[in-house]
C-alpha cells in the first residue's frame, strides 16, 4: 500500500523516516533540512540559499518518483525566525509556477541540527 521513496541526490534521512512515501496516488515527502548531499552539511549562505537547498533536496526526491515540481499540491515551511519570511519566500517562488502549492509557513522553536529552514511537500501523481 505504501512505498518508500528514497534518492542519494538527497540528503538520507536521520531518524526512523523515509525520505518520502508514495501511497494512493501521492508523494509525501518528509521535511528536507537545507543539507547539501554531497557533503552532509548546510548549504552555504543565508536563507536564500538554504531555502534553494531544502528545495532542491524535495525536487531530487521527487525526481526519483517519477515526479516533479509540478506535481506538488501542499508545502510545509518551518523557519526558525519569522523575520527570514520574506527572505525564504524569494527563493520559494524560484521553484514553483501558477496555479502554486498551497503552503502553510510558520515560525518554530527549534529546527533539528540548528536549522533555519525546513520544507516538506505534498505531491499527486
Amino acid at each position: 500500500m505504501k512505498q518508500p521513496i528514497a534518492t542519494q541526490q538527497a540528503p538520507a534521512a536521520i531518524g526512523p523516516y523515509s525520505q518520502a512515501i508514495e501511497a494512493g496516488g501521492m508523494v509525501f515527502v518528509s521535511g528536507q533540512l537545507p543539507i547539501d548531499p554531497a557533503t552532509g552539511e548546510f548549504a552555504e549562505g543565508g536563507v536564500k540559499e538554504l531555502t534553494r537547498q531544502s528545495l532542491n533536496n524535495v525536487k531530487h526526491i521527487l525526481e526519483a518518483a517519477g515526479l516533479s515540481m509540478d506535481n506538488v499540491v501542499k508545502t510545509g515551511v518551518f523557519l526558525a525566525d519569522m523575520g527570514d519570511f520574506a527572505e525564504m519566500n524569494e527563493a520559494y517562488a524560484e521553484f514553483f509556477q501558477a496555479p502554486f502549492p498551497a503552503r502553510a509557513a510558520v515560525a518554530v522553536k527549534t529546527l533539528p541540527k540548528g536549522a533555519l529552514v525546513e520544507i516538506e511537500a505534498i505531491a499527486v501523481k
